[in-house]
């Protein structure tokens, strides 16, 4: 019997491998209407089509197609390599597409990459900041290289220290800021000059929870001011759970797209985690019941698609002798990814 290998899509639709790799990341009616009552216009802000980028035999994004509506928090996840900041930097103009084409704000990133730039805003996952210059010396020469009035850069600067929590250092050179002092800055700096389309790219990596949730909630703040579209990537899964939609990339291909709360549902009502010192013999016991796992370790992690547990209560009696933990809980945004980035199908 041939087995038929491919993925399943948030929306409940089966698709082959082959048809998956021109999978679009586009929203679906139902997404469309709710973007509608959010005020999120259907226009796209970011279009690509058939976007790839090899270098030498190392291909990093094979294809890759996605619309994202203009004022949409969208995310595009993955695991490291997977071709994410390689996509990113093809949107923003950094670097050149090998195939595909691409806009930004109504702009072709080939033809017209001058008009896109202006229209774009990113926080690169280095920091951009020069620690030798104070804040408010960093905000004037970002500004003057988007060619903003000295006085709107001075406006706008207060406006955004402001609400960043800034002000008060503005005079302070930055190497002398916190980590997430200086994180702050780096996404000032990437929406002093207004632009349609931000970019963040890992924009709390290396921080702790309580600067991270900072960090967030000053972002949560600018989406309340403006109407801007939003690209982020992030490795934080929970950070995630705020976007319009998401989609996973693997190894440099758009496998899975939807909202984060149909995503997780799809993967079921349950995650079951066992652990064990004998787990290969557990697992083939539990998989002809349970169905397909996730190994790490010792560790097998498997969905139970059923609100009723009960059945598992009943497996756990039975393999109490050969089991460690036994954990039953729900499945959140982070199951979900490591089950896209282990190459499993996301619908049971």
């Amino acid at each position: 019997m041939t087995q038929t290998r491919g993925c399943w899509r948030a929306s409940g639709e089966f698709r082959s491998a082959q048809e998956n790799r021109h999978l679009v990341a586009r929203p679906p009616e139902n997404v469309q209407r709710l973007f509608v009552q959010r005020g999120i216009g259907l226009n796209p802000a970011i279009r690509a089509s058939g976007l790839s980028k090899r270098y030498g035999e190392v291909l990093a994004v094979d294809d890759l197609s996605l619309e994202i509506a203009s004022g949409e928090f969208f995310g595009l996840l993955g695991p490291n390599g997977s071709g994410k900041t390689t996509t990113i930097h093809m949107l923003a103009t950094l670097i050149r597409p090998t195939t595909g084409s691409a806009e930004v704000a109504g702009f072709d990133t080939g033809r017209n990459a001058v008009r896109a730039r202006e229209a774009i805003g990113i926080v690169f996952q280095e920091s951009a900041l020069d620690r030798t210059l104070t804040v408010a010396e960093n905000l004037r020469f970002a500004g003057l290289l988007q060619n903003m009035p000295a006085k709107m850069i001075t406006e706008r600067s207060g406006e955004l220290l402001d609400l960043f929590g800034l002000q008060e250092h503005r005079t302070k050179p930055v190497a002398t800021l916190s980590g997430g002092m200086r994180r702050a800055l780096d996404i000032v700096r990437g929406v002093l000059h207004q632009p349609k389309v931000l970019f963040l790219d890992e924009p709390t990596i290396g921080l702790d929870l309580p600067n991270r949730r900072r960090i967030w909630r000053f972002i949560e703040k600018l989406r309340a001011h403006t109407a801007m579209t939003v690209l982020l990537t992030t490795h934080y899964l929970e950070e995630a759970d705020s976007c319009d939609r998401v989609s996973f990339i693997r190894k440099g291909r758009l496998v899975e797209s939807g909202t984060p709360g149909a995503m997780v549902e799809e993967l079921g009502k349950h995650i079951l985690e066992v652990e064990s010192s004998t787990i290969e013999s557990v697992v083939a016991r539990l998989e002809p019941k349970v169905g397909p796992c996730l190994r790490d370790g010792d560790i097998a992690m498997f969905r139970w698609a059923k609100e009723d547990v009960s059945e598992l209560a009943l497996l756990q009696a039975e393999l109490a002798a050969d089991v460690g933990s036994w954990k039953v809980r729900r499945p959140n945004l982070n199951d979900v990814f490591l089950w896209v980035a282990g190459g499993k199908a996301l619908k049971s």
